[in-house]
């Protein structure tokens, strides 16, 4: 059976300095991401070895580690790709304009993106979704790594608030962290998610497209 795999990250672990520190990259990457990928992996040999076995009397506590885990693998490697070392300041083409009408502009999405990051209680991310049911751009908070996300939501570019992100470089000040990121954000990466996400088209009587 297939198993994930940490990807590679696509710059230096310094290359977003003075943004983001190299050992913080390093450190995220190399332990915590490799962590998920690492529990994922053993919790899927756990659900075959119960399989089996015919004994599922410990399925939900799996079920829990497995949605924990390899969410925390997804939103990680999504997050590499979000960032990168040659920003190019804000979004452009169709990604803007759709900003502009679900947001009123790039400055209050902006100010709602940090803000969601800035206010979630406990460990978390800050997201941009695609919301296909409604076709409309969306910010929401993910607890820990799974939790609080609408079920259609598609996500599109994603902030680290939990401390492992920031704390040997900002401490207890995540909102400066959340502030500092912004030059570093690969807005074509994210673009291309966006024009890959809005040809989703989900009804609720039961048709997707």
């Amino acid at each position: 059976m297939a198993k994930y795999i940490l990807p590679d990250l696509r710059y230096d672990y310094g290359a977003l300095e003075p943004h983001i520190s190299g050992r913080i990259m390093e450190l995220h990457h190399d332990k915590h991401h490799a962590g998920y990928v690492k529990a994922a992996n053993d919790t899927l040999d756990h659900l075959d070895e119960a399989r089996l076995k015919a004994d599922f009397t410990r399925l939900a506590a799996m079920e829990r580690a497995l949605a924990f885990n390899l969410s925390g693998h997804i939103l990680h490697s999504l997050f590499w790709q979000n960032l990168t070392p040659h920003g190019d300041g804000r979004p452009q083409g169709l990604l803007a304009e759709s900003i502009a009408r679900d947001f009123g502009g790039f400055d209050a999405f902006k100010q709602q993106l940090t803000k969601a990051a800035s206010t979630i209680m406990g460990s978390g991310w800050a997201a941009l979704v695609w919301e296909p049911v409604g076709g409309r751009l969306l910010t929401t908070q993910i607890y820990d790594h799974q939790s609080n996300l609408s079920q259609a939501g598609i996500p599109l570019m994603v902030l680290d608030a939990w401390e492992h992100a920031y704390y040997l470089q900002y401490e207890n000040r995540k909102a400066d962290f959340f502030q500092a990121v912004w030059p570093v954000w690969n807005w074509r990466d994210i673009s291309t998610r966006f024009e890959i996400a809005r040809k989703v088209n989900i009804t609720l009587d039961g048709a997707s497209g």
